[in-house]
């Protein structure tokens, strides 16, 4: 079994990711939408905050339907522009239509697998030659799969994404000075005590076979649904019986729990004044807001993303266990 699923990544990933985002910027394929950043710490938890006030332009076109009046799946045929390797047998990767962060790139499935549906082997074997073809070249990736109507899912072709560290580290250099920012899914046992929500961990490996991998997945998958229904029987595999984000890094995986998709931001009087959405990202420690005044109060009241993010999920262990 653990042949089946040896699934490699072209050795030269972060070098093809590259040349492919490069190319569909210029040729207007993707579009790029730069972003303001800066480092709020809610509750001591140091989280990117980013503005992308171009992202709130961004067009609303009606989704395309197929002739059948199937809606359109821009995973199922993606055009060469937005490929840039296949990951045989069963998967590909392709560019992110619309990046914040640079290089931006989603592993999706070859043939139509639902999103809402619990990941298989050949899921996470394949987002980890991904993160290994990186880490040969000196580089990491934050890989993250959103499933469920409260985790910011977007696509009903399963697809999981990936964002190389270092291109979420853009900007940073001028608002970071004391590196405080690292990719929060690599640190919850250093916040454990100060995290807003539950968040389940396990440690991984590089000698771990690809099974030892999935079922490292599947014990948090079933962790976090007691957490949410204490007497639920818990399948390994179809449709997932929660909203959830999955995060996998090198060295770790975690997974949240989710019960809302975001919650708004008021102002200091009170008035709702936007709403602040998260995916999988919330796991890195970073998020974004498209709107000036959305900007201008999380700047002004960190304390109030960190009661957003309470919102999100379910309370922290530290709270439930007294």
């Amino acid at each position: 079994m653990a042949e089946m699923t040896r699934l490699v990544a072209p050795q030269n990933l972060p070098g093809l990711v590259k040349a492919a985002f490069d190319a569909a910027r210029v040729n207007g394929d993707l579009t790029y939408y730069p972003t303001q950043v800066v480092i709020l710490t809610p509750n001591s938890i140091p989280f990117q905050l980013r503005f992308s006030p171009a992202l709130a332009l961004k067009p609303k076109a009606p989704k395309p339907k197929e002739p059948h009046g199937k809606p359109f799946n821009p995973f199922e045929n993606p055009s060469p522009a937005m490929l840039i390797a296949d990951l045989p047998p069963s998967h590909r990767l392709v560019l992110n239509k619309f990046a914040v962060v640079p290089e931006h790139f989603i592993l999706i499935t070859k043939e139509f697998k639902p999103q809402t549906h619990v990941l298989e082997s050949a899921d996470i074997a394949a987002t980890y030659a991904c993160i290994q073809a990186y880490r040969t070249h000196g580089h990491e990736l934050f890989a993250f799969f959103n499933s469920g109507p409260h985790s910011g899912a977007s696509q009903p072709h399963r697809h999981l994404q990936l964002l190389p560290v270092e291109r979420m580290r853009d900007g940073l250099e001028d608002v970071d000075r004391g590196g405080e920012w690292n990719v929060l899914a690599e640190k919850i046992a250093e916040f454990e005590k100060v995290l807003p929500f539950n968040i389940f961990t396990a440690s991984i490996r590089p000698d771990m076979t690809a099974e030892e991998r999935h079922s490292a997945y599947l014990e948090l998958y079933r962790s976090a649904v007691k957490a949410t229904f204490l007497d639920k029987e818990v399948d390994s595999e179809g449709e997932a019986v929660i909203s959830y984000n999955f995060a996998m890094t090198s060295n770790s995986m975690a997974i949240c729990p989710r019960t809302a998709e975001g919650a708004a931001i008021k102002s200091k009087s009170g008035q709702d004044v936007g709403v602040v959405s998260f995916n999988g990202t919330v796991l890195a420690g970073t998020t974004l807001v498209k709107d000036q005044v959305e900007w201008d109060v999380l700047r002004e009241d960190p304390d109030q993303l960190f009661n957003i993010l309470k919102g999100i999920g379910l309370p922290p262990l530290a709270d439930t266990n007294g």
